[in-house]
């Protein structure tokens, strides 16, 4: 069984990263992946270094068992974990995959548990004892999922870790379920519990208002060891942090060791937009096209210069470079450098003569202007001024 250190090397992960894109990012509405997909998406992850995956929920049926059963037999480097309801039906459906950890769920709050299951709080932890106890007797891991934490009582929380605890749980999901915390009331919901020391805390966020991967960060910063991504924040409603935020705001901004390969991110991110048959943004953070690619001519005359004048994030971790567009907005240094990338240069007046054209294709057609067009435009603008017997050179 994998085991958790903090000795913050890439093997050794100082902060642990459950992605849970089979699971609760196939939640998403519409989204279904067939079992060949669930199999390539669970390599996919491995390869780039996630130690956990949540793999899908057993109690869905045979189907979906089946297909947790395949991702187990391939044997990666990660541990696979079922995601369950609190109880022993659940549990025994997650037995038949062969998984070596499970999720078990319970509404936290009081609004959930009385309008979903009709229990108070006292029949919740005796829930969470027997349920956990049998699980640890079949030797699995255990992580107690309190559902909409971020509307429980502070007070009954620290009552479930105490119970999970002592029941033999070795960790406990805070799920903002229905999305309502903000960077500060995430530190406040997980640094008491976090500082009780007596279970490793995880922190699962939606993004509703946008804050998911910023709420994460909180989370992290208020002491949980355990976040719970999915790739390019795929997962109900809004969906949930993205798996490649996370692990670089983790690897470049604070500095710790998740073992996640950055440049594995972009092709990861593709492969699960192929298979959920939702469209990668270009304006994606991190994986999308256009992250790196700088249009405005301030920018790009800057970049060329130094290119440490417009670059917040380095795109060498991610096994990417910077690209320029020619549109609108772009400058004579940005035409100049594009044109001499495909041995093209000419004078300042050339450049001149094509910028009013560049622009009237750019508000036409709504995307940069290809760089073969450019050659084009550039070509019949030199012929132009040969013709009338100005300077140029190519």
């Amino acid at each position: 069984m994998m085991k958790e250190t903090m000795m913050g090397s890439p093997n050794h992960p100082a902060v642990f990263l459950n992605d849970t894109t089979l699971r609760d990012g196939e939640q998403t509405p519409g989204v279904a992946f067939s079992v060949a997909e669930k199999a390539a998406i669970a390599e996919a992850i491995a390869a780039a270094g996630v130690p956990e995956i949540e793999a899908g929920t057993p109690a869905m049926g045979e189907e979906e068992i089946a297909a947790i059963r395949t991702i187990v037999a391939r044997r990666l480097p990660l541990r696979v974990m079922a995601w369950c309801r609190m109880i022993e039906e659940d549990l025994d459906a997650a037995l038949k995959t062969g998984v070596e950890a499970v999720n078990l769920s319970l509404p936290a709050s009081d609004l959930q548990l009385s309008a979903k299951l009709g229990i108070g709080r006292s029949e919740a932890l005796d829930r969470i004892d027997r349920v956990t106890r049998r699980a640890t007797a079949f030797g699995l891991f255990v992580a107690i999922g309190c559902e909409d934490a971020s509307r429980a009582d502070p007070d009954h929380l620290r009552n479930v870790a105490a119970v999970a605890t002592a029941a033999g749980a070795q960790r406990l999901r805070l799920a903002d379920t229905v999305g309502i915390l903000d960077p500060f009331s995430t530190m406040a919901l997980v640094q008491p519990l976090a500082e009780a020391g007596l279970i490793d805390v995880e922190f699962h966020a939606h993004d509703d208002f946008g804050l998911a991967t910023a709420n994460t960060l909180a989370a992290f910063r208020a002491g949980a060891k355990h976040l719970s991504v999915t790739v390019s924040g795929l997962g109900e409603r809004a969906g949930n942090a993205a798996l490649e935020e996370v692990a670089a705001i983790l690897a470049l901004k604070e500095a710790v060791a998740t073992g996640i390969d950055l440049s594995a991110l972009k092709d990861l991110a593709e492969l699960v937009a192929r298979c959920s048959g939702r469209r990668l943004p270009p304006s994606q953070a991190i994986t999308g096209g256009d992250v790196f690619t700088h249009e405005s001519g301030i920018h790009v005359a800057g970049l060329l210069s130094d290119r440490r004048t417009y670059q917040g994030l380095d795109p060498e971790p991610f096994g990417r470079g910077h690209e320029i567009a020619i549109g609108k907005h772009s400058g004579a240094k940005a035409l100049a450098y594009v044109l001499a990338d495909h041995d093209r240069g000419c004078e300042p007046t050339i450049l001149t003569r094509l910028m009013p054209e560049i622009r009237r294709r750019a508000v036409m057609t709504k995307k940069p202007v290809p760089p073969e067009v450019l050659l084009e435009l550039y070509d019949r603008a030199a012929t132009h001024q040969d013709r009338e017997g100005q300077p140029c050179r190519s």
